[in-house]
């Protein structure tokens, strides 16, 4: 029986090679192998400090679809809002239209949905994919209850938009530093595969936590053998970016809200704390075997090292439930007034003129786009979101018009920190089975093209936290 197992391990890593090596010799421009010289963009050295925000379910046109010089919204001769998509409860189509309520419902958001959202390019399944039980304010549009959720012409609020009045603080960094309009959600899918990205470059369920071959691509993630709860043994197999910073002595920390429990065995509401689908790094086997508890620390911790010019090299920051944008949990003046905060505190301390901070949202959370977003795997890529970056190096009052995904994130992490080296089970030293090494796409931009290193750094640029009053 032991044998059998060794053998099958053995099959299951020659299998991940062969996979490896089909994804990267059809792919032009990926990795050659690990002695490949990548230059690293002149002045990148002079970013010390990597910072990425992730909030979470908003599409690029619900928020910026609006914001000059964007690839936003489609417009007739007059400049108006040129879209109507099918409606099913009205019977007719309905178009976006404007709102300044801080409060959302939303739609689904998950791989069935994207695909009825997306209708094979048309984008104009978004009101159609509400028929499945999610809520009643599309069917009886007439509840007083529904009177935040629906439009002039009873739309449901996936049609919704925002301007600068309704999220100023957002804009501002937008006019300030640079928008991105092509970022897109790593998969079409919810919070826990996004973070998996954001931490991995992949989403997969694997049938041998102790085997990083034995995992497959997943984006759905529903099963008790796909999710990890805090306390629970590690499930996640793969290789996390985690991996090769400690190996290469590189700084990090993933700071997560002051409520959650970090230190297994353990269990709590994940009402305004945040929960494992947008901290999965405790689930990674390579993870908990480096110990991980020094490393994933509360954000009360992230403001004293921030003051104290004491931030690590890379920074990972979550909201919890109270201070996330996830539509029903709460206010949209909460989520900006955090993220406000945690930006603030960087401006404000010693680091931040060697500091880049990177804001964008995890999933399109159900709301409108018009774009159609990109395939480049099995896993994605999903609907657009929105992605600013805030830095003395940014360059100023720039749209990005790339293609970029969370998997760019990890390229500059590599780019800066490890030489170029990239979670590449042919060359990082821990093989898993992982179809394709995403940084290395062809299609993915390049984030040191927002950057203007020539430049003086930019003095901070603080923010109000509460333009709208210490309420909300």
């Amino acid at each position: 029986m032991k044998n059998r197992v060794v053998r099958t391990k053995i099959a299951r890593a020659i299998i991940a090679s062969v996979l490896v090596l089909l994804a990267t010799t059809a792919l032009p421009g990926t990795n050659g192998g690990p002695d490949r010289a990548r230059a690293t963009a002149p002045g990148l050295d002079k970013i010390d400090h990597l910072i990425f925000i992730v909030q979470e379910n908003r599409s690029f046109d619900h928020y910026f679809g609006t914001f000059p010089g964007a690839h936003g919204f489609p417009t007739n001769a007059q400049g108006q809002v040129d879209v109507c998509i099918p409606n099913p409860f009205l019977g007719h189509c309905s178009s976006p239209y404007h709102t300044s309520s801080p409060y959302n419902w939303g739609g689904r958001h998950n791989d069935v949905h994207s695909k009825i959202d997306i209708n094979n390019g048309a984008m104009d399944g978004f009101i159609r994919s509400l028929q499945d039980g999610h809520g009643v304010c599309w069917r009886e549009p007439d509840l007083p209850s529904c009177a935040r959720y629906v439009g002039p012409q009873k739309q449901p609020d996936v049609m919704s938009y925002m301007t600068g009045r309704d999220i100023p603080n957002y804009w501002a960094y937008a006019r300030h530093y640079v928008l991105a309009d092509r970022m897109f959600a790593p998969s079409d899918s919810w919070t826990l595969p996004s973070h998996l990205y954001l931490v991995s470059g992949w989403s997969a369920a694997c049938t041998d936590p102790h085997d990083p071959t034995s995992c497959s691509t997943d984006v759905e993630l529903k099963g008790a053998a796909a999710q990890f709860r805090y306390g629970e043994p590690p499930i996640y197999a793969w290789t996390d970016i985690t991996y090769l910073l400690d190996k290469n002595n590189v700084s990090w920390r993933y700071w997560v809200d002051n409520r959650t429990c970090i230190d297994p065995p353990c269990s709590f509401s994940t009402i305004g704390q945040t929960d494992a689908a947008k901290n999965p790094l405790p689930g990674f086997t390579d993870t908990q075997a480096q110990g991980y508890t020094d490393n994933i620390r509360h954000q009360s911790e992230y403001l004293t090292s921030a003051a104290a010019g004491k931030l690590p090299s890379v920074s990972w920051i979550v909201p919890g439930q109270n201070d996330a944008e996830h539509p029903k949990h709460g206010s949209i003046r909460n989520g900006m007034s955090f993220t406000t905060r945690m930006i603030n505190a960087a401006m404000a301390g010693p680091d931040w003129n060697s500091t880049a901070i990177f804001l964008t949202w995890d999933d399109w959370g159900g709301f409108y786009d018009h774009v159609q977003p990109p395939t480049v795997d099995a896993g994605g890529y999903g609907i657009r979101v929105p992605m600013i970056l805030i830095s003395p190096y940014a360059k100023t009052g720039v749209v990005d018009h790339q293609t970029l995904s969370l998997d760019a994130f990890l390229k500059l992490i590599e780019d800066r920190f490890l030489g170029g080296q990239r979670l590449d089970p042919t060359t990082d030293g821990r093989p898993d089975s992982r179809p394709v090494v995403r940084e290395n796409l062809p299609l993915l931009g390049d984030l040191t093209s927002e950057f203007d290193f020539s430049q003086p750094p930019r003095p901070p640029y603080i923010l109000d936290p509460t333009p709208f009053g210490k309420k909300g």
